[in-house]
């Protein structure tokens, strides 16, 4: 309605503006200098005035037309609020995020070198017996014939390489037996730079000579695979580690028993 009433009073003005312009022309034929200052004022004035009457209509159409993508990108806001409002309600993404938080909170797993620091309290000499321990064979007569080292112990032996002094010994029937366990542990891998020092591997001909070893050697652990030797050296030895294939009970409270090297040390 105020835009109708705006253009009939354009079209007013218009008119009134024809009809004057008729009647001036008329008059300046008969009018003075005076007169004619004074028509030509009015004149201004009446331009003035319609130019004052049209100029509100410009700005209002720029605004129109501004606000038309004004309107539109409330839209594509409101669009975008109802995805995202969407995706945020949609349970498979908050199954995802739910998992990638658990996954980021879940405790972290110790290494392999923190676990054999925390099983050997922090111990600094280890001494370990060869058959059923490190090597497949279980008695020094299987030893004339072959030697062969389980590969699952290589990597538990050199972590504690790398922060224990740690010494192999075994009984042996002959000289050739030893040469067969010094070639299997050197083909394993075990006296590679900063691994397992050759001249701590130790030999001996009888179970009392290898007791003999380890208790003049006074290591912080002893790892055997013979009952009669842990517990003849439970009183001597502040710790041991007893590997048997049967699950036994502890002789005693320094004793503690595993199936494997790996198994104590969890990594199998």
């Amino acid at each position: 309605m105020a835009d109708n009433a705006k253009e009939d009073f354009l079209q007013l003005i218009k008119r009134a503006g024809a009809f004057l312009t008729v009647k001036i022309s008329n008059l300046l034929r008969h009018l003075d200098s005076r007169s004619f200052g004074a028509i030509a004022g009015l004149a201004l004035a009446i331009v003035f005035t319609w130019r004052f009457i049209r100029t509100p209509r410009g700005p209002q159409r720029r605004q129109s037309k501004r606000q038309t993508p004004s309107g539109s990108s409330s839209g594509v806001s409101r669009a975008s609020m109802n995805d995202v409002s969407s995706e945020v309600s949609n349970p498979p993404e908050n199954s995802r995020t739910q998992n990638v938080v658990d996954e980021f909170f879940q405790p972290v797993k110790p290494t392999l070198s923190q676990i054999v620091r925390q099983r050997l309290s922090e111990g600094r000499k280890v001494t370990c017996r060869l058959l059923g321990v490190i090597l497949e064979e279980s008695s020094p007569e299987e030893l004339q014939k072959q030697a062969t080292v389980r590969s699952s112990v290589l990597e538990v032996l050199l972590e504690i390489t790398k922060f224990c002094d740690l010494y192999l010994m075994e009984r042996v029937l002959d000289d050739e037996s030893e040469k067969k366990v010094l070639i299997a542990l050197e083909d394993a891998g075990f006296f590679t730079s900063g691994g397992l020092v050759k001249d701590k591997v130790l030999f001996c001909s009888t179970e009392n000579g290898r007791a003999s070893f380890v208790r003049q050697l006074e290591p912080d652990w002893h790892i055997d695979s013979n009952p009669e030797i842990v517990t003849q050296l439970a009183r001597f030895i502040k710790y041991q580690l007893h590997i048997s294939p049967d699950k036994l009970e502890r002789p005693a409270s320094n004793v503690f028993t595993a199936t494997s090297l790996e198994q104590f040390f969890g990594s199998v």
